[in-house]
């Protein structure tokens, strides 16, 4: 009797030490579900850094093509340009209504697809996180495992993510030079690498940061901040906007005169 009662009290004192264990152990924290469709709400498309409204191109037009005042949305304040990467962001803007990749419906590359006056749709799976805008058809698929390196440059270049946390970090490399950064000219080149996070402020909001470094244009890596909002709409979801058709004149026309 007495072995049978020392046997149940040692295992009654080994249950209570695992269950101890078990409470003790971290709780994996489920991750945030960032689904939805999503949209800048400033004037970051026009210029990043801050800005006084201007008139537009075209007179005639009065205000409708005018370029609003922007607060700026560089941390630093100003873009580090390399002194000959400034003299180009120059000449780039003194050309932007004619020159600007967004006017010939290029894919925008990344930060500025996040911030044009469109929104996109973020799908949230385990492994991929797919990313969708309603400019120019463009797409992401965000790795959440990482794929090797990227098999070619492209418009919205080589995606690979983590969570920290609950902010979802996505790196981006391999992005060609064929976009800008907004309409005033800031630009890139191909050894562009961008650091996004993307943080929820409660269910309807995400604090998006842009961290660029690009030695070849920028003296050191800077970086963006800005708010996106989830649409609440009923009906909210994306909508067709298919603008090659609208820049074939711009492109074009030239060539056929």
């Amino acid at each position: 009797m007495l072995h049978k009662r020392l046997m149940r009290i040692a295992l009654t004192a080994l249950a209570v030490l695992l269950v101890n264990a078990a409470l003790a152990q971290p709780k994996s924290k489920a991750k945030p579900d960032l689904s939805g469709i999503w949209q800048a709400m400033n004037t970051a498309n026009w210029e990043l850094e801050a800005h006084a409204a201007e008139a537009g191109p075209v007179a005639s037009l009065g205000a409708l093509l005018a370029v609003p005042a922007g607060i700026g949305f560089v941390k630093e304040g100003k873009i580090p340009y390399l002194p000959a990467a400034l003299a180009k962001r120059n000449s780039n803007r003194a050309q932007r209504w004619t020159t600007d990749p967004e006017l010939k419906c290029f894919m925008p590359g990344v930060p500025r697809a996040n911030y044009l006056p469109y929104p996109f749709q973020i799908i949230q799976g385990k492994d991929t996180i797919l990313i969708s805008y309603e400019f120019a058809d463009a797409v992401r698929t965000v790795y959440m495992q990482d794929p090797g390196p990227a098999p070619a440059s492209s418009w919205m270049g080589w995606n690979t993510g983590h969570w920290d946390n609950n902010t979802l970090v996505i790196n981006v490399s391999a992005q060609n030079d064929q976009t800008w950064l907004d309409r005033s000219g800031n630009y890139h080149s191909d050894k562009l690498e961008v650091t996004e996070r993307y943080t929820p402020l409660g269910n309807d909001v995400l604090m998006y940061e842009a961290t660029l470094t690009d030695p070849e244009v920028f003296a050191q890596p800077w970086t963006i901040r800005m708010p996106l909002y989830r649409h609440k709409e009923d009906n909210a979801q994306l909508i067709e906007f298919k603008c090659i058709p609208f820049a074939e004149s711009a492109l074009y026309d030239a060539i056929g005169k």
